[in-house]
């Protein structure tokens, strides 16, 4: 263990995660200097797990990866501070933030669309209209966007009140999601893209 780190009889330490492109604090989880040096090598978030006693990376199950962007200590040297940025819903309940029970959040209710859309490919429920188009394949899905672009087309000439507006284009980013996930991109990518047209 760096001598610098100033640890619990367990050998842990408590480490903040700060979403770097919001500073908000996103979760709290506890490291040791393994999960410290997997963390800094991998550039992927890594804690200890104090119930399952093992290892784990944020993410490795759901997707949803935290990215490294740096880490410090604080002046006590007994407390982490990492800035990182999610990849998906940082808490299992998809919500962005652990620290949030704001499930009416409009960047938590996308997350946790995706995060079922997700779900859905890997658990495949026949019932579901979801996991049946993305069995389907990405013609289907490509042919979905085309009809919904359409729909949403005709509705902004045609409605008067906005809500076929309304609807029309939240099928049209419904199907956009499932052809991201069908395509294995990340929506982090999207927002990256969207990034470069500040202009």
């Amino acid at each position: 263990m760096n001598k610098e780190i100033k640890t619990n009889k367990s050998g842990l330490i408590p480490a903040i995660i700060q979403d770097d492109r919001t500073d908000e604090v996103i979760m709290l989880g506890y490291m040791n200097q393994e999960s410290i040096d997997l963390t800094i090598n991998s550039n992927h978030v890594w804690f200890y797990s104090r119930s399952r006693k093992k290892l784990w990376e944020k993410g490795e199950k759901s997707g949803n990866y935290l990215k490294l962007i740096s880490l410090s200590l604080d002046c006590d040297k007994d407390t982490i501070l990492i800035k990182a940025v999610p990849t998906g819903p940082t808490c299992h309940t998809g919500n962005s933030t652990c620290f949030s029970n704001d499930n009416k959040h409009k960047q938590n209710t996308l997350n946790s669309l995706i995060g079922i859309i997700k779900q859905r490919k890997e658990d495949y429920n026949p019932d579901s209209y979801t996991s049946n188009l993305l069995k389907e394949g990405m013609p289907k899905i490509a042919q979905k966007i085309v009809e919904e672009a359409g729909e949403l087309s005709i509705a902004s000439l045609t409605d008067k009140n906005s809500s076929k507006i309304i609807h029309e284009f939240s099928d049209l980013i419904y199907h956009m999601l499932v052809m991201l996930e069908k395509a294995d991109i990340n929506i982090e990518e999207i927002w990256d893209e969207l990034e470069l047209r500040k202009k």
